[in-house]
């Protein structure tokens, strides 16, 4: 029996999906994934110098370097990508499901990214998330900054220890969210309601705070589903905060709940 068109199309984006590679450079990002016994990896490109500054990492990660000359450093990078003479091929973390990453007591917090596409932006949440402890930092398939290397280096390690999901629809994840009892809250530069205020009714409850890109914002379906919008007070009319920035200042308020 011929199987359906769409059996044979989702077979082929696993196969696809599992054949993904990512190239981390520089040594703090290798450093930190050579030592995560999560990450499977498959390729490890050192110059001499960086070699010898990764001595016990490399012992971690049990895989051999190829040492390459720092003249002609043969790894697919995009130019400018500052390497420090360390790169290492990997597949992408699989961090389990929405349930599973996000599960929690009434303390809970996590992240939710609509359509935040900068690896640098994304990278600093994921460092911001992780100092305060949320859950995980969910994101869209489609319209988010993959795992790539200018990621794994903005987030200074963090890729390697703070769950980073990307799921099919993000309005699905944030009702999937509610049903867990969670309490979403949307930055928008435009509400009534100040963020301390906004997140007064999840006493008890654990809350999502749901940011949108710079520029557009949180979409319309986005918005709706929120259970309440809410904009960081500020000091006079100096616009709003990087997106990095906005969630590290909400995730400081929801941990002080």
């Amino acid at each position: 029996m011929k199987k359906p068109a769409w059996v044979i199309d989702k077979e082929r984006a696993r196969r696809a999906s599992a054949a993904e590679t990512v190239w981390l450079f520089g040594l703090h990002a290798v450093r930190d994934a050579l030592e995560n016994p999560a990450r499977e990896k498959l390729r490890l490109v050192l110059t001499r110098n960086a070699a010898d500054k990764l001595g016990p990492a490399i012992a971690a990660g049990a895989i051999e370097p190829e040492i390459a000359d720092p003249r002609k450093f043969p790894v697919p990078l995009d130019p400018g990508s500052v390497h420090q003479g360390a790169a290492l091929e990997v597949k992408p973390l699989d961090w389990g499901g929405l349930e599973e990453a996000c599960a929690g007591g009434p303390e809970a917090v996590a992240v939710l990214l609509d359509r935040v596409t900068d690896p640098h932006n994304v990278g600093a949440i994921l460092r911001s998330a992780e100092v305060f402890g949320a859950r995980a930092v969910i994101a869209p398939h489609r319209h988010s900054a993959p795992e790539t290397g200018a990621l794994a280096k903005t987030a200074s390690g963090a890729l390697e220890r703070q769950p980073y999901l990307r799921v099919p629809n993000l309005a699905a994840a944030m009702e999937r969210l509610k049903d867990m009892g969670y309490w979403l809250v949307g930055l928008d530069g435009e509400a009534e309601t100040e963020l301390p205020e906004a997140l007064a009714p999840a006493s008890g409850r654990p809350v999502a705070l749901v940011l949108g890109a710079e520029g557009p914002g949180l979409r319309e379906k986005t918005r709706e589903t929120c259970d309440i919008l809410a904009r960081i007070p500020a000091a006079g009319a100096f616009g709003s905060l990087n997106v990095s920035n906005a969630a590290a200042v909400a995730l400081y308020a929801a941990s002080r709940r």
